[in-house]
């Protein structure tokens, strides 16, 4: 099966059954690339935000992964300055003794495009800082908690200008929800190193109530319309 076969028939079906709390589509007519829409998962530091992103899949797809790419800023300690993402399921196959990834973690040919989707959200509100690509983000998660999720929110903010006009987003909100309880039986059935989180963070879209809670009425600093950080430049990996 040609590349462009497999794309358009896991196009269609995603189109048949979408993952809650995502739109794809092809541009340009391009099948090769997609433009995804993310809708901010309730009760997480980026609900009510609406993240544009591009993937670019290679002409041996599926035998290599494709690329990820948001299109504002995103301060996260697994997304570089320029909006790529960096996530294991998005490395080339096979085990990397460099960065310890092994095989079962990186893609392989039987992955699909939701697979990547649900990775994608699962990796937003739960990042990896053990090998981050934006490293000041990474130190900010770590060490200043109440900044780091005031940069989220002004990012938040300016995400929602490319909001599709006539979103219901109450109703996104519902189908994420049961997207959360998808990936937590998803994360049961796999062993912890696979997956990435434990026991205690299987809910890992949902902040606990009590602990979790913010204050709506905090102050904002205007943030400008390209959305940028001031993050320092880091290397690809």
């Amino acid at each position: 099966m040609s590349a462009a076969h497999a794309l358009q028939r896991q196009l269609t079906e995603l189109k048949k059954h979408p993952v809650p709390g995502f739109r794809v589509d092809i541009l340009d007519d391009n099948i090769f690339e997609w433009q995804v829409g993310i809708i901010g998962p309730p009760k997480t530091l980026y609900e009510g935000g609406y993240f544009l992103a591009t993937l670019r899949f290679p002409a041996d797809f599926p035998f290599q992964p494709p690329t990820f790419r948001f299109k504002r800023p995103l301060f996260h300690p697994n997304v570089y300055d320029d909006g790529r993402l960096c996530i294991s399921i998005l490395h080339p196959p096979g085990d990397d003794p460099m960065s310890g990834e092994t095989a079962a973690e990186r893609w392989n040919p039987t992955q699909s495009v939701e697979s990547i989707l649900l990775s994608v959200i699962s990796l937003l509100s739960d990042p990896n800082c053990s090998s981050p690509a934006n490293v000041d983000a990474g130190k900010v998660y770590r060490t200043d908690r109440a900044r780091y999720e005031q940069i989220v929110r002004q990012q938040v903010h300016v995400s929602k200008q490319d909001s599709p006009p006539g979103l219901d987003v109450e109703a996104e909100y519902d189908t994420a929800r049961h997207a959360a309880e998808r990936v937590r039986k998803q994360q049961q059935l796999q062993p912890p190193h696979a997956s990435g989180h434990g026991e205690d963070d299987a809910y890992f879209w949902y902040e606990d109530e009590e602990d979790g809670e913010e204050d709506d009425d905090a102050d904002v600093d205007e943030f400008d319309d390209d959305g940028e950080n001031g993050a320092d430049d880091q290397d690809d990996d």
